[in-house]
């Protein structure tokens, strides 16, 4: 009897104790090619004639706040009930865009700070990284300027990289990155994204140099498949099969284009153009922060797609088709990740 009182006592004061387990906390990451976000002034020093009102887009005041609050749109649906703490944006041309975004759009009740520097690139399309200030604390940043060696007439975007503190007191390492595009053809502008892609990986070391498990992010625009040359085996972003090393790269992205997933479509075929890369450190789950494979994801919502009337399917719903004004959100679907803390 008294073993029984014993107990009923002992478990009395062990489930609160199991109740009041926290449960793990998401942070949630994500990147988002927005296809030329520009505003309507001119920049005399970048080729932005297209995109003014007297240029051939006819792009106005009305086209740009519809642009702005379809960003606003597509970043607070993948944030749900929880803003995505930080926001990977590429193709931004200026601060405006980005304090109009974050000051007079859908986004204003979430706070969003940013971090932008004008880049060499001659359209003046920038990357820029929004951040929840209660959740990510930057203490490094910095704008990684792309000389070529043989080519310095040739400018690029930056890559933008920003070390913070997060909610579990690590340190967070973040590279934003858009890669020089295949506009010239994929075979003739390789060799640009290659020496991004090296100068990225020296980062990377550099980092690993200073710290034994740093725990690193790398996402953005590629213009390349994970299972390229610059991806796989300059930037050596593998594959999450077999064991993970804490001191490599994984492409959270590289099985989904295996299965033919993606984020932007061509000629019929989806590509993921748009990844997340970790180092494998985040890839365990018994740490204090972490992601696992099935936690990235390309965003797919209905109001993003269309109907691909020559291949069949859907397709992005783009803002413009060739000069048309389309009315639509990007060429690109974004890509997002969940970690957990």
């Amino acid at each position: 009897m008294k073993n029984g009182i014993l107990l009923q006592l002992i478990l009395a004061l062990a489930i609160p104790l199991i109740a009041q387990k926290p449960e793990k906390q998401n942070f949630r990451v994500m990147c988002y090619n927005v296809d030329n976000f520009f505003d309507c002034v001119h920049d005399s020093l970048t080729n932005d004639s297209e995109f003014l009102p007297s240029g051939i887009r006819g792009w106005n005041t009305s086209k740009y706040e519809k642009k702005q609050a379809h960003i606003a749109k597509v970043i607070a649906a993948i944030g749900g009930w929880n803003a995505p703490v930080l926001v990977g944006l590429c193709e931004v041309e200026s601060d405006k865009c980005l304090t109009d975004l974050t000051h007079y759009s859908g986004l204003k009740s979430f706070r969003y700070k940013y971090i932008h520097y004008d880049s060499p690139d001659p359209r003046g399309i920038d990357v820029a990284l929004l951040y929840q200030p209660n959740q990510f604390k930057p203490i490094h940043q910095e704008a990684i300027r792309i000389h070529f060696p043989h080519a310095s007439e040739y400018k690029t975007r930056d890559v933008l990289f920003v070390s913070g503190q997060i909610p579990t007191g690590d340190t967070l390492h973040v590279f934003l990155c858009h890669l020089p595009s295949r506009l010239n053809g994929e075979l003739e502008s390789e060799d640009k994204r290659i020496f991004v892609a090296s100068v990225i990986r020296s980062k990377v070391d550099s980092l690993f140099a200073a710290n034994r498990h740093p725990k690193i992010i790398i996402m953005g625009d590629f213009n390349d498949l994970p299972t390229n040359s610059s991806m796989s085996e300059v930037l050596k972003a593998k594959p999450l099969t077999g064991s993970i090393s804490a001191r490599d790269l994984y492409n959270l992205m590289y099985k989904m284009q295996l299965e033919r997933k993606g984020s932007n479509k061509y000629r019929g075929e989806w590509s993921a153009l748009d990844q997340i890369i970790v180092s494998g450190n985040l890839l365990d789950s018994s740490s204090s922060f972490f992601t696992l494979q099935n936690d990235a994801h390309f965003f797919d919502a209905g109001f993003l797609l269309e109907n691909d009337k020559a291949y069949l399917g859907k397709q992005p719903f783009r803002t413009y088709v060739g000069l048309k004004y389309h009315d639509g959100y990007s060429d690109h679907l974004p890509a997002y990740a969940d970690f957990w803390y």
